[in-house]
């Protein structure tokens, strides 16, 4: 189910938790369902554009349910909340030693040196999607609630979304293919509109 990941994962760059979202089985297994459907219709030629809704606390049950296989090492505890129109706020516990020993410092007085332990990090922003294609735009990020600036939150991100096809990692500032043949992500409060 890579693709659900990919999916939150374009949420999770955004994300803050709402108190009110309560995880379920059942809408992490809708969502399975939904992902199913969209990825049956992207392996069809198809002419008609084809509308999935998809639920905030779809999302989040898919999270707490079924993705701790799928999420890097140290992350955990992953939430979204689909702020909207178009904005996002994501939240998850980070491992930041990690982070901060693959970095390897060089001076005292980068910050990086100043992230330590398993605090929670939050990012909240715009995501704009049209002809397959998405970018977040960041508005602001924290780490244990203290505000932090857009460089640290990119090391972050950098580190856990390192892979052997991309060793430095998703840049914040870079645009992004959709999975799927979706053409475009229609955010509003507490769901999103998924378009092929």
């Amino acid at each position: 189910m890579p693709i659900v990941l990919g999916i939150c994962g374009l949420w999770l760059l955004g994300a803050a938790p709402r108190a009110d979202v309560r995880a379920s089985r059942r809408d992490a297994a809708l969502l399975k369902q939904k992902v199913a459907t969209i990825i049956a219709h992207a392996e069809r030629q198809m002419k008609t554009a084809r509308r999935t809704m998809v639920t905030e606390n779809e999302v989040n049950s898919y999270l707490a349910y079924d993705a701790q296989a799928q999420l890097p090492t140290g992350v955990v505890e992953p939430t979204v909340t689909i702020l909207g129109p178009g904005r996002l706020s994501g939240r998850a516990v980070v491992d930041l030693d990690a982070v901060r020993k693959a970095k390897n410092p060089t001076s005292l007085l980068d910050p990086m040196n100043y992230l330590m332990g398993r605090l929670p990090v939050t990012a909240t922003g715009t995501l704009k999607t049209s002809n397959g294609v998405g970018h977040f735009a960041l508005e602001s990020a924290s780490v244990g609630g203290v505000p932090i600036p857009k460089l640290i939150l990119q090391e972050i991100v950098s580190y856990y979304s390192r892979t052997a096809e991309n060793p430095a990692g998703v840049s914040l500032d870079d645009p992004f293919a959709l999975p799927a043949r979706i053409r475009e992500i229609q955010v509003e409060r507490g769901q999103a509109i998924i378009v092929q």
